[in-house]
């Protein structure tokens, strides 16, 4: 049986550019947009065309210049939104409007100030006027997993009934664990008589860490689209983790047996690409894109990986476009150091490693990084004073 598709919605260039220190300009963001594309969403979100003239433009840019994936934009459910994001998404070959409107009574009352029927009129006429643009509309519910469940499923048929081809039901906030989204998304699912009309979608924030786990439970119970981001960035701390996602679907097909579409050699790249964009570095043990995640120091480790990598990786390095790396520290082991010396170019005797393995050791208790020029300038300040040993024994 073939795998069920999992759609992949990037929203780097929107969510993920609202948090801070991560804002791009314009040709920065085309620049990601087209890596984007390389590494084969299939859907990206490239801004609030509202927000800004930049925002608009940018919208409009990516829309003439990226074919491949569709192109989304962000808007309130209100008319101004709506057209500026209709506007700026006409050169699009794909295009899908994402229109938004929160629906908890905590948002409608004290954020909005307007009653649950002041809501379903405002998505009522924002849906309609989407789809006098493109047939690909998508609704979120702001807040959803806040919200009384009654109300939410009189949202979603009605925004279904109008249109919407997608139902995106944010965790906004973060506050879910991974057993009550998918009891949420099954209740929803459930209950909404044309709920098989359209494609559900989740969108969880990392307030609590659990961010890719959550998103992962509602595929689960039957959400076929995930929206995330390079990285994890976005507003507080972060959305889903594109790779993680994407990843986990490829390491365990027998729990997660569905298809992305990514292309995950290309994933490395995008993730350094956004860095230096940013300026924004990865944190050393992210998972998949770190610069530890697939390093070993402890001398365990690193004798397991050179006899079978799959003693420690679940993953082949170069299935996301990096290397396997052996970090010498001062709890790596002379398995690690002679494979280190012979990658270099050096081919040690047994009398060799022992002393070079010590050096390396005793150095390592004083600083951090051992890289391969301090194991060049040991290897030769070794032999050099073998060599003086050697000398100076032999007889005059």
């Amino acid at each position: 049986m073939a795998n069920d598709k999992l759609v992949i919605f990037d929203t780097t260039l929107r969510d993920g550019e609202q948090s801070p220190g991560f804002s791009m300009n314009t040709e920065e963001k085309l620049v990601l947009a087209r890596q984007l594309a390389a590494l084969g969403v299939d859907i990206i979100e490239a801004g609030f065309p509202i927000a800004s003239d930049d925002d608009a433009h940018a919208v409009a840019l990516i829309s003439t210049e990226i074919r491949g994936p569709v192109i989304a934009a962000l808007s309130r459910c209100n008319p101004a939104d709506i057209q500026r994001a209709g506007e700026s998404l006409a050169p699009a070959e794909r295009s899908r409007i994402h229109t938004f409107i929160a629906t908890s009574d905590l948002h409608l009352e004290r954020k909005l100030r307007i009653t649950r029927e002041q809501c379903l009129e405002a998505l009522i006429a924002a849906v309609r006027q989407a789809r006098g643009y493109t047939d690909d509309v998508e609704f979120s519910a702001e807040d959803a997993t806040r919200t009384d469940m009654d109300f939410m499923c009189q949202v979603v048929e009605t925004a279904i009934d109008m249109g919407a081809t997608t139902i995106n039901l944010p965790d906004t906030v973060g506050y879910s664990t991974p057993e009550e989204i998918a009891e949420f998304f099954g209740e929803v699912r459930g209950r909404v008589p044309n709920a098989d009309k359209a494609v559900f979608s989740a969108h969880c924030h990392d307030d609590l860490g659990l961010a890719v786990a959550n998103s992962l439970a509602a595929v689960s119970a039957g959400v076929r689209q995930i929206e995330c981001t390079i990285n994890g960035i976005g507003e507080r701390a972060g959305n889903a983790s594109l790779e993680e996602i994407v990843m986990a679907t490829k390491v365990r097909p027998d729990r997660l047996p569905y298809d992305t579409g990514v292309r995950t050699q290309e994933l490395f790249r995008t993730s350094q690409l956004l860095t230096e964009i940013t300026s924004e570095a990865v944190q050393a043990n992210k998972a998949i894109v770190g610069r530890n995640a697939f390093a070993h120091e402890a001398g365990i480790h690193q004798d397991g990986v050179i006899k079978d990598r799959r003693t420690y990786e679940i993953m082949r390095p170069e299935d996301i476009g990096v290397e396997s790396t052996l970090v010498l520290g001062k709890h790596s082991g002379r398995h690690a150091v002679k494979r280190r010396c012979e990658q270099i170019g050096y081919d040690l005797s047994r009398f060799e490693l022992d002393r070079v393995y010590r050096t390396i050791i005793d150095l390592a208790d004083r600083q951090k990084h051992i890289d391969d020029d301090d194991v060049t300038r040991i290897i030769e300040s070794t032999r050099a004073e073998l060599a003086r040993t050697e000398t100076a024994a032999r007889p005059a």
